[in-house]
């Protein structure tokens, strides 16, 4: 018997659910925590920034309140003015890592481009911040606070499955995107493609970079949901891009 509108939807949801459990987890807004973040204190910023040079160097277990306190030149009464202890740190910084995202998100004018474009931009974007992530620090805080860590990654992969279901959805309104794409589906297997990159055991192949990987799964992203005119103009894009010698598609 054949599904009617309703029952169809219900049935997506569930399977878009079971194959990506991290979309439909429901977070706690932290509503007072977002209160006391005031990014445009200096001090604040430098607490923060300092931070993430020391974690980098020194590890995460290996630096404690007064490492930090001692290295910014401040008192730990004045440091705990600003946050209540190294956890509640950990997770001031991710939200911080929020912000910085946000900011570089709004120096691209949306408005202005096509869908392909938008995640071109987007990707390099995302492309530049993989390519920061410590791997040893991503162990620590996995494996030390990782309640903390995990409320990062849904969050993180939140925004990424709306925004790329969002483009996917501008794709097809423009002609660039084939009409019969299972947005949810689609989104839901590029953002896990883009988190489970970061698997050492992802790639099987050996001598192969992960500039290598990332360039091959997002143009077979593009090439699996593009008509032919969305093809052609990112044929287009792909020639100039490798040309100026500053993206993903260089090998």
């Amino acid at each position: 018997m054949t599904r009617n509108v309703n029952e169809h939807f219900t049935y997506r949801k569930r399977f878009v659910s079971k194959m990506f459990p991290f979309f439909v987890l429901k977070l706690k807004v932290n509503s007072k925590m977002q209160e006391e973040l005031n990014f445009d204190d200096p001090k604040f910023l430098a607490i923060l920034e300092r931070t993430i040079e020391l974690f980098s160097e020194f590890g995460i277990r290996n630096i404690n309140m007064d490492d930090i306190s001692r290295n910014l030149g401040i008192s730990k009464k004045t440091l705990y003015l600003y946050v209540k202890g190294k956890e509640d740190l950990i997770e001031k910084l991710f939200y911080f890592d929020e912000m910085k995202w946000i900011k570089k998100m709004s120096k691209i004018r949306f408005e202005d481009l096509n869908a392909i474009e938008v995640l071109i931009q987007v990707s390099l974007l995302v492309f530049e911040e993989m390519g920061k992530l410590d791997s040893k620090i991503k162990f620590e805080l996995k494996k030390y606070y990782e309640p903390i860590f995990t409320q990062f990654m849904v969050r993180k992969q939140n925004q990424m499955f709306n925004q790329i279901s969002q483009n996917i959805q501008q794709g097809i309104t423009e002609g660039l995107y084939r009409s019969d794409v299972n947005i949810d589906l689609v989104a839901g297997l590029y953002v896990r493609n883009l988190v489970e990159m970061h698997n050492k055991d992802y790639c099987f192949v050996e001598n192969i970079t992960f500039e290598q990987v990332f360039q091959v799964m997002f143009e077979n992203h593009i090439r699996a949901i593009s008509t032919l005119e969305g093809i052609a103009y990112f044929e287009k894009r792909k020639s100039e891009i490798s040309q100026s010698n500053k993206n993903i598609f260089n090998q």
